[in-house]
């Protein structure tokens, strides 16, 4: 043991004995793969029960229709959703301002995608209109609403600051 480590240990508590958390991300990468998983790990079931609820509501208001529509709005607006997490993990070595300009680009380019989509599909004779727009935009708001549970929850340091900054 060096004398560094003994003087450290003799009159120092560490930092797992004060209750420190010491799995913090050591760059802003990391702390951005971190919250992009955590984000997955949120939004996930909550957007699947919310298209089940859709299928349901639309199956008993606009039958076998209105139900393949809700099953459509929903894998769509998951999809979506599965495309900024691909995203957030994609830039998330880059410059911290590069990867705010990646998600809300991302988001804007999201939504722009979705409405096409669904004037796309609004064409096609067989979907309900409404049950795959309605599902659509319940999902995307319950992924955004875990989104932001998920950030709020998640232990990550305001700033990273490197040993060569020091």
């Amino acid at each position: 043991m060096t004398e560094t480590e003994k003087k450290k240990t003799d009159s120092e508590p560490s930092a797992a004995d004060l209750g420190i958390q010491t799995d913090l991300p050591k760059t802003h990468g990391e702390a951005v793969t971190r919250l992009a998983d955590a984000m997955l790990r949120y939004a996930i079931w909550p957007a699947v029960a919310t298209i089940v609820v859709g299928i349901v509501v639309a199956s008993v208001l606009y039958g076998a229709r209105g139900g393949v529509a809700a099953l459509v709005g929903g894998a769509v607006a998951v999809a979506s959703s599965l495309a900024t997490w691909w995203l957030m993990r994609k830039t998330a070595a880059l410059n911290p301002m590069m990867v705010m300009t990646g998600a809300l680009g991302g988001f804007i380019g999201k939504m722009i995608i979705l409405l096409l989509v669904l004037m796309v599909l609004r064409e096609i004779t067989w979907l309900h209109t409404r049950s795959l727009a309605f599902t659509m935009l319940a999902v995307v708001i319950v992924w955004a609403a875990m989104d932001t549970v998920a950030f709020r929850r998640t232990k990550l340091p305001t700033l990273i600051i490197n040993d060569d900054d020091q």
